[in-house]
């Protein structure tokens, strides 16, 4: 499983998504926000805890969790740089 479909997995799972397989979440769709994936604030969260439970890398404030929630290649990117 590549990180990309691990990270659609999880946001899945433990996000408690209805309604979205995570075969259907576009890599470069956004996470947050109307036009995206439709993830709040209480969503952000709770994916920095899974980021931390499931990769051991830690977001540690709202500027780096602005970049690295923007999609899931850039999460992805953002969990490989610090691994």
């Amino acid at each position: 499983m590549t990180m990309n479909e691990r990270l659609k997995k999880i946001i899945v799972e433990d996000l408690f998504l209805e309604d979205i397989e995570p075969e259907e979440i576009d890599d470069e769709e956004a996470l947050f926000g109307d036009d995206g994936l439709g993830l709040d604030s209480l969503d952000a969260v709770e994916l920095v805890v899974q980021v931390q439970k499931h990769f051991g890398v830690e977001i540690k404030n709202m500027d780096e969790g602005r970049v690295a929630f923007g999609s899931i290649n850039t999460l992805a990117a953002f969990i490989e740089e610090r691994q």
